[in-house]
């Protein structure tokens, strides 16, 4: 009897999440899982803007007019070396993303739009002297009602974002290594759905393979596409070229 009883216990699913493919971290310890599923037991959240309602397909959030500012939760849990996958579907959002803070200000994030990704070093003091700064930002098509997967690695200096597999992105910042706090989403507009979100404790070395892999990386950001300058943007630019004087014809 009791062999039977241990053999079903190994034979038992852990519950945990199994990692997701990474780059640069080498994933240890789950430390955040929830699903976002209505009626999940899920972690402990701090909702500052926005509607947030979990559905049977995830969490739905909406920015509310009357907020003046677009939807905002976070899961207050400290980190340092980590990974952090979850996947979206934008439902006529403006944009979402995946925002990492430390203990007072903003850190990076993974910003999303219908057409673009970003990928960014965010500005940590707001007054100056610091300022954002963008590792990529790509034309991408990212269709409503579509699921989406996003792996979020960050060891040392070192961030990496990765999308369905297929767009990675890395960048370098000493802001990095300290350590983070605060993982959240935001939700420009209406509206977006979040599921799956866990986050792992990673070792402090990276991958054997990260020098390589991060060449080759590079050489796919530098060609990556370019998002198209928006509307008013283009106007205003073609509205200056008309107005220049037209040079005089050669004599």
């Amino acid at each position: 009897m009791l062999r039977l009883l241990l053999l079903v216990l190994l034979a038992a699913p852990s519950g945990a999440a199994e990692a997701p493919v990474t780059l640069l971290a080498q994933p240890d310890k789950e430390i955040v899982a929830d699903t976002l599923l209505k009626d999940a037991k899920g972690a402990e959240w701090k909702l500052a803007k926005g509607k947030w309602e979990r559905t049977a397909e995830g969490i739905r959030v909406e920015e509310l007019p009357a907020d003046n500012h677009g939807a905002a939760g976070r899961v207050p849990t400290k980190l340092q070396d980590f990974v952090a996958a979850f996947e979206f579907r934008l439902d006529g959002a403006k944009s979402i993303s995946l925002s990492i803070n430390d203990a007072k200000e903003h850190v990076a994030r993974v910003l999303i739009t219908p057409t673009a990704l970003r990928v960014q070093k965010d500005d940590h003091d707001h007054d100056g002297p610091d300022k954002a700064v963008l590792f990529l930002h790509q034309a991408e098509k990212f269709e409503a009602g579509t699921w989406h997967r996003v792996v979020l690695e960050m060891v040392g200096d070192t961030l990496v974002a990765t999308i369905d597999g297929k767009i990675s992105a890395f960048g370098r910042d000493d802001l990095f290594k300290a350590e983070k706090a605060n993982p959240g989403f935001t939700c420009a507009g209406q509206s977006a759905t979040f599921r799956h979100l866990v986050i792992w404790s990673a070792k402090a070395e990276p991958k054997d393979s990260w020098k390589e892999a991060s060449v080759k990386i590079a050489e796919a950001m530098k060609a990556a596409p370019k998002p198209a300058a928006p509307a008013a943007a283009a106007k205003a630019k073609a509205a200056k070229a008309k107005a220049k004087p037209a040079a005089e014809p050669a004599k």
